[in-house]
């Protein structure tokens, strides 16, 4: 097998080339890039433009503003890109804030190698595009069967879950929160998520990107649950910010916050990334949807109970 050096600039992207047992040939990074623990010590290849450190409306204000001036959030490091020589460079075109995207990675190539490079951009717009990114990436490393595998092994995951809900008649609605303020809904494979792990998605379609919404429109819905998983939040993070949730009107009124069902979900290494950990993120709404059917073990490190 041909062994191709790879520079990934996508934290699912990396998990993918991991997962298809290919780590040895990963030689750079993005900077989000940090599962498994292993690739820590490869080198980082971009940097964010935005403050890390900044709340969900200063961030999205300043997304906005490069948006406005046509800038990248992002910068990559020409040099160090050349110095490592990639053969193969993963990127996405599904979101231009969460990470470095197909256009970057264009403009820091131009003439910059030697070489001829294979840019794979991935797209993942729903469940589907995931297991296809999948087994995209194998074929063009040259394993196709380990990513048949790879995707085969995640399916049946969730269809194990499906099987044992198949009788289960009630299915509560659930509002997934992807970003704070302003208000967001997770998208594009999230609501097929929840449909797997029981539950009845709302204000949000499957293969459509994540939709802002009005706050009175949450009111109006009244979710029976509500999972807050901002894009590319920790817990912790997401617990710094939950203020701003609960000062909002009417929102202890939410059924959802009166019934304890009320949750805070790690989007950052779970729910965001459309990788191998899919499944993972299906499980954790399993054991939050259905906790009586199903006990993962994600409780405390993939998931919380927040009570008001």
């Amino acid at each position: 097998m041909n062994q191709k050096r790879i520079i990934s600039l996508l934290a699912a992207g990396t998990e993918i080339i991991c997962e298809l047992g290919l780590e040895a040939q990963l030689v750079g990074r993005s900077h989000e890039c940090d599962f498994p623990e292993s690739i820590l010590h490869v080198p980082v290849c971009s940097s964010a433009m935005l403050d890390p450190n900044a709340n969900s409306l200063e961030i999205d204000k300043q997304v906005k503003g490069s948006l406005t001036d046509a800038l990248s959030f992002y910068q990559l490091d020409r040099e160090l890109i050349k110095q490592l020589k990639p053969d193969v460079i993963i990127t996405q075109t599904q979101c231009e804030v969460c990470a470095v995207s197909f256009s970057d990675v264009e403009k820091a190539l131009e003439n910059l190698l030697d070489h001829p490079v294979q840019i794979i951009s991935l797209e993942p717009n729903n469940l589907d595009a995931v297991f296809t990114d999948i087994k995209t990436v194998s074929q063009v490393l040259g394993v196709p069967d380990r990513g048949a595998d790879l995707t085969e092994r995640m399916q049946e995951r969730m269809e194990l879950i499906r099987h044992k809900l198949k009788f289960i008649t009630q299915k509560p609605t659930v509002a997934c929160i992807e970003w704070i303020e302003p208000l967001m809904m997770a998208g594009n494979w999230t609501p097929e998520m929840v449909e797997i792990a029981g539950g009845q998605a709302i204000l949000a379609q499957s293969g459509k990107h994540s939709p802002a919404i009005d706050w009175m429109d949450l009111v109006e819905a009244d979710p029976e649950i509500i999972i807050v998983m901002p894009c590319g939040f920790n817990i912790e993070r997401t617990l710094k910010e939950m203020d701003t949730l609960l000062q909002q009107p009417y929102f202890k009124d939410l059924q959802a916050v009166k019934n304890n069902r009320l949750f805070i979900a790690d989007g950052n290494q779970y729910f965001n990334r459309s990788g191998p950990r899919i499944a993972d993120s299906v499980e954790i709404l399993a054991e939050i949807i259905n906790p009586k059917q199903f006990i993962f073990g994600y409780e405390g490190t993939g998931w919380i109970k927040f009570s008001v």
